[in-house]
């Protein structure tokens, strides 16, 4: 499967980090780690989304799912492509381009959004971290700390 990294649309200046494969492999095993520990038998290759779809994990799907993803936050989201073989860090979130295969999750897994290549008929879907209140007080947090750094960095580029 080929990468589709242009689908997702993010500013040359958003992305903070790029991973290599070995990299992207961490990441993954993590994200198996938060979403998919219920999977069983459940094949994730080449679709990791599918612990969405069989239900091993629970989430929404379709509009609600956008819906979610609208609202979720994080300091800096870490997107990872279909073929796993590449992922960026950003601090914008994501928008969707095209149909294409992307996990997003920020890098304490408070959360993701599964952009799936089934668009309107499987996904995308979203689903929360069994741990998601006390995770996302840690991504509220990390975004307070940000904003008040911020004017710090604009003054020591003066």
């Amino acid at each position: 499967m080929k990468s589709q990294r242009s689908a997702i649309a993010i500013r040359p200046d958003a992305v903070i980090r790029a991973y290599g494969r070995a990299e992207t492999a961490h990441w993954m095993e993590q994200w198996l780690d938060a979403f998919g520990r219920e999977r069983g038998d459940v094949c994730v290759d080449p679709y990791a989304w599918h612990v969405f779809s069989f239900g091993c994990h629970p989430s929404v799907a379709l509009d609600a799912a956008r819906a979610e993803y609208r609202e979720a936050v994080a300091a800096l989201y870490v997107v990872v492509d279909g073929d796993r073989g590449h992922a960026v860090e950003t601090d914008e979130r994501p928008s969707l381009r095209e149909k294409g295969e992307y996990l997003v999750f920020p890098s304490n897994f408070a959360w993701t959004m599964a952009f799936t290549h089934e668009d309107g008929w499987l996904g995308p879907f979203f689903a929360r971290h069994r741990d998601y209140d006390r995770l996302h007080e840690d991504n509220l947090a990390a975004i307070r700390n940000r904003h008040a750094a911020e004017p710090m960095r604009s003054n020591d580029r003066s």
